[in-house]
């Protein structure tokens, strides 16, 4: 529907790839009929997706809508037996993958794999056949979450779900025919698959970069005019050195969102400051609620940053305030709801939120989705997310939030970023614990970082052990993987040494 709405509203715009010679609005759905008899025909139950970021992968996407298949791209960096156990989860389904990523495939054991020179090639002569009704509630597209503590889960995104978010959230052909947005985040992100929609439904053109790398994204934004763009922490700081180091301006670029993991604060200042005429917006959602649910506006970042009263100041730490469309909550363990200045859980309700994985619904009776983040609000309704529940520490009978003490750490000069994790305590069950990147030429110890803590916060949240890293761990969607520095520090190889 989306689609057939923007190919209605403005066939000749183009809506995918350069400015010069890229696909219109029109194209893209003839395109993805094609594509949705292929499917049909193939027999496929479900549409996968392999490889990195194209243009294959919006036809892909909308054929597989067209013909009633759900839509799984599909993480081409997980390793092998985490990848064959996926695979085995979409059987009977239709993969197109990248062609250095076939042989790979087969010997995992899939099947039914083409590549996406050979899909083209099937879709590119005009074919005449009858699409399916489809239903909102069947499932658009299934989204295997990160894996980075467990086996992934199939995330279910039916129909209703991302329209609903899509449609509440984005006016309709609202954006010029010279906007532009540049996609660099990984297809089976969910950020990934709402930036196509709300882009489509905006009329903002679509510029894929295959895979992030700082400098080729510079080049490529100002190559094409790119006005807005999406970005993970990690990626930020990378897109302002390249900026720096290759002198290249960016006059076109005015929006820049960003998510997916929490932002160093020094790097959100440093972005109001170097580019002041870009609007920035900060984005908490979950593949469970569609994307995003809240959201801290270009105006409230500018304000914030301005000011003067610490109260104002520190809502460029929060995420915003939700969507209008949607409900959310912080409650306590008992599942009562908290007032704002106490922290818990935060639950959310709405339309656009899921709440379902294959064979398992995780949504209340009523309808709320707990997200397992832990946060609060401030009496103006500024939600403020202090990561996972999974990683809040317990020393004792206290519950400690890792991002109290990790502002606080990157508050000190010498430090770039800053991890704090719970490590196994004989006495007290959790010790807290941090790894710290420090800047280049910057000095500080193990003991000048505890001092710094314990002058700040109170000296049960001073770590009792402070690593120094050259870099933390990633995932390719920017999340902080703790679990890998929990164990490291956890066998005992964390030393306060420079690895």
């Amino acid at each position: 529907m989306l689609l057939e709405m923007a190919a209605e509203g403005d066939p000749d715009r183009v809506v995918l790839g350069s400015h010069d010679g890229g696909i219109t609005a029109a194209d893209l759905l003839e395109r993805s009929r094609r594509a949705a008899i292929y499917f049909e025909k193939s027999g496929a139950e479900v549409v996968g997706y392999f490889g990195l970021n194209e243009d294959t992968l919006p036809v892909a996407l909308f054929g597989a809508a067209l013909a009633g298949i759900p839509f799984a791209p599909l993480n081409y960096r997980a390793p092998d037996e985490q990848l064959r156990g996926i695979l085995g989860r979409v059987a009977g389904g239709l993969l197109i993958a990248d062609d250095q990523e076939v042989a790979r495939l087969g010997a995992i054991g899939a099947t039914n794999v083409v590549t996406k020179d050979q899909f083209a090639a099937a879709i590119a002569e005009p074919v005449t056949g009858e699409h399916p009704f489809v239903d909102p509630e069947e499932i658009a597209v299934l989204l295997f979450t990160s894996g980075t503590t467990s086996e992934p889960k199939a995330a279910i995104l039916r129909h209703r779900h991302l329209v609903s978010y899509i449609i509440s959230s984005v006016e309709f052909l609202g954006c010029e025919p010279t906007e532009a947005q540049l996609i660099c985040v990984p297809s089976y992100h969910i950020a990934g698959i709402a930036a196509v929609l709300s882009s489509l439904y905006a009329g903002r053109r679509i510029m894929y970069l295959p895979a992030f790398e700082a400098t080729a994204w510079v080049q490529l934004a100002a190559a094409e005019h790119i006005t807005h763009a999406m970005v993970v922490p990690t990626m930020l700081g990378r897109i302002l050195g390249a900026i720096e180091e290759t002198g290249t301006d960016l006059p076109s670029l005015r929006h820049l969102s960003y998510g997916g993991g929490r932002m160093p604060l020094e790097l959100v200042e440093r972005t109001l400051t170097d580019m002041p005429h870009i609007d920035l917006v900060n984005a908490y959602g979950l593949t469970e609620t569609s994307s995003t649910i809240a959201m801290l506006t270009p105006d409230e970042h500018r304000e914030a940053f301005a000011s003067a009263d610490p109260a104002i100041r520190a809502r460029l730490g929060s995420v915003g305030r939700p969507l209008p469309s949607l409900e959310v909550e912080v409650r306590d363990i008992d599942e009562a709801t908290l007032p704002p200045g106490e922290k818990g859980e935060i639950w959310v309700r709405g339309e656009q939120v899921a709440g379902e994985y294959v064979g398992n619904n995780v949504l209340t009776d009523d309808g709320w989705f707990r997200t397992r983040d832990a946060g609060w609000f401030d009496v103006h309704g500024f939600l403020y997310v202090d990561g996972r529940l999974d990683d809040v520490i317990v020393r004792g009978a206290e519950n400690i939030s890792p991002g109290e003490i990790e502002e606080v750490l990157m508050a000190h000069t010498a430090v770039a970023e800053a991890a704090v994790i719970g490590i196994p305590d004989a006495e007290w069950g959790e010790a807290v614990a941090a790894v710290v990147v420090l800047h280049p030429g910057g000095d500080a110890s193990e003991a000048d970082l505890q001092v710094w803590v314990k002058e700040r916060l109170r000296s049960t949240k001073m770590p009792g052990v402070v690593a120094f890293r050259d870099e933390l761990p990633y995932s390719p969607t920017g999340k902080l993987l703790r679990r890998v520095l929990r164990d490291e520090l956890s066998d005992g190889s964390g030393s306060s040494a420079s690895a």
